[in-house]
């Protein structure tokens, strides 16, 4: 399988897991791990839209206004994980 085909079941994995997040976030937090699994098998660098889609400490899919506050200081946006309080700040261009 190529990058293209492993990519686009990465992609399903994370409909998946929003689509099944309001019932039961654990199930979620699969599909992520099977995602990142899948991409770091074949060295996949995911986009950011993925990226930003789960937290790079524990790993749980995050939805803002859940388990994820989003707030804008200065010229960084910032990440607020709910599930392990880790934070984490991105530039703005």
């Amino acid at each position: 399988m190529g990058k293209k085909e492993i990519l686009k079941e990465v992609e399903s994995l994370f409909v998946k897991a929003e689509e099944v997040f309001d019932k039961d976030s654990a199930k979620a937090n699969l599909f992520v791990k099977k995602a990142r699994t899948k991409a770091m098998a074949i060295n996949l660098k995911l986009p950011r839209e993925l990226k930003r889609r789960f937290c790079p400490n524990c790993y749980s899919f995050l939805v803002p206004n859940k388990n994820l506050k989003v707030r804008i200081g200065g010229s960084k946006v910032i990440y607020h994980c709910s599930e392990c309080n880790h934070i984490w700040r991105l530039g703005l261009k």
